[in-house]
């Protein structure tokens, strides 16, 4: 870990009230927490739009298993996808809904193509791709 590095913000009062608000429902202790939070999550964002970065992140997906071949068409795409697809947890939600966590692995371009396939079969209901980082680079 670094120096600590103490600056000062020109920031207009309303904006700050805003962030003020924010930041105690987000149950912040200090200002400084909430900043160095917004910096780390906006390097994971670039992290993402760089290519050849490695990245990790989950896809999940809401779907009916009872839709015709959908469950073998995820299985097949999960087992194609195998080199990326690091993990993945199976719920069933309730008599015919299943939610799927899928934890994800590799370079940022690749791992999108698997959720958009993934999120992209007929029959998912909802999928989202959340994107996160190996930590390696955070401070």
């Amino acid at each position: 870990m670094g120096e600590t590095i103490r600056f000062g913000v020109s920031i207009d009062s309303q904006l700050l009230d805003s962030f003020d608000r924010v930041i105690a429902d987000k149950k912040y202790t200090t200002r400084s927490e909430a900043i160095r939070d917004l910096i780390r999550d906006y390097l994971v964002e670039l992290d993402w739009k760089t290519e050849d970065k490695e990245v990790v992140g989950t896809v999940t997906l809401v779907y009916n298993h009872e839709t015709r071949d959908l469950t073998a068409k995820l299985a097949q795409l999960q087992h194609r996808l195998h080199s990326q697809i690091i993990s993945t947890l199976h719920v069933h939600l309730d008599q015919h809904n299943c939610l799927e966590v899928l934890v994800v692995r590799g370079k940022s371009n690749e791992i999108q193509e698997v959720a958009d396939q993934l999120i992209g079969t007929k029959g998912v209901k909802h999928g989202k791709l959340t994107m996160t980082t190996t930590g390696n680079e955070l401070i």
